[in-house]
């Protein structure tokens, strides 16, 4: 995981960023909060297992993010179902009581 994220903070160049991998089993919302909590963070941009792509600008002083495209369009909306399977499924992971 440490290679994944040095390998992509290279890529994206953007100076005063950082890039968390979870291993498998960890949920990205577990752990938001903690992140957000430390006072040099100033924005967190996503927390996802989907893919992303990162939008960065270039200027002479250097790289800045811009923000990040996170996972695929839409297929349709929610049905009741799937709204109290998503509820279940944050609720057995901790992040919503």
């Amino acid at each position: 995981m440490i290679e994944l994220a040095k390998k992509n903070a290279l890529a994206i160049g953007a100076g005063h960023s950082f890039i968390v991998f979870l291993a498998e089993g960890y949920y990205p919302l577990n752990i938001m909060n903690a992140v957000k909590a430390v006072p040099e963070v100033i924005h967190l941009y996503c927390a996802t297992a989907n893919p992303t792509d990162i939008l960065v600008a270039q200027t002479d002083q250097g790289r800045g993010i811009l923000g990040v495209v996170d996972g695929f369009s839409p297929k349709g909306v929610e049905k009741d179902e799937d709204i109290i399977w998503r509820k279940e499924l944050l609720r057995k992971i901790g992040y919503k009581f």
